[in-house]
């Protein structure tokens, strides 16, 4: 299962990871963007099938604060959604990284898991953009 240490993250903060068994990419909340957005009240999830691009905003997270695009972090074609998160959509704030992944994705190009943010990228990535939004 993912951890944060293993997974690759964009910086609109979903994390990326494969166990490389069944070359599926699994897709999730960062600990820190479930942090941010509060409590998840519902999940509109991609479409399984459709083919998205990375980068594309494929999904939105509603919590009690507002509603927020979740992004593919790699291009493919979606595998597999969460289907436990239409029951229970604080599934992300309490497991981020283990019930609470998102979807699955049939990844068209894997070498693009490399342009993500390794786990001590994106630990430093989120220290320069919270220093950037200071006294905004």
């Amino acid at each position: 299962m993912p951890n944060p240490a293993s997974c690759r993250y964009a910086r609109t903060h979903e994390w990326a990871w494969s166990s490389g068994d069944d070359g599926l990419v699994w897709v999730g909340l960062s600990d820190h963007a479930q942090k941010e957005i509060g409590d998840v009240v519902f999940v509109d999830m991609p479409k399984i099938g459709s083919k998205v691009s990375a980068g594309q905003a494929v999904g939105v997270v509603e919590s009690v604060k507002a509603a927020f695009d979740i992004y593919a972090p790699v291009a493919g074609e979606v595998a597999a959604v969460n289907v436990e998160i239409a029951k229970d959509p604080a599934l992300p704030n309490r497991s981020p990284y283990d019930e609470g992944w998102l979807f699955k994705l049939k990844p068209s190009d894997p070498s693009q898991m490399n342009r993500l943010l390794d786990h001590g990228a994106y630990e430093a990535f989120l220290k320069t953009d919270a220093a950037a939004h200071a006294g905004h």
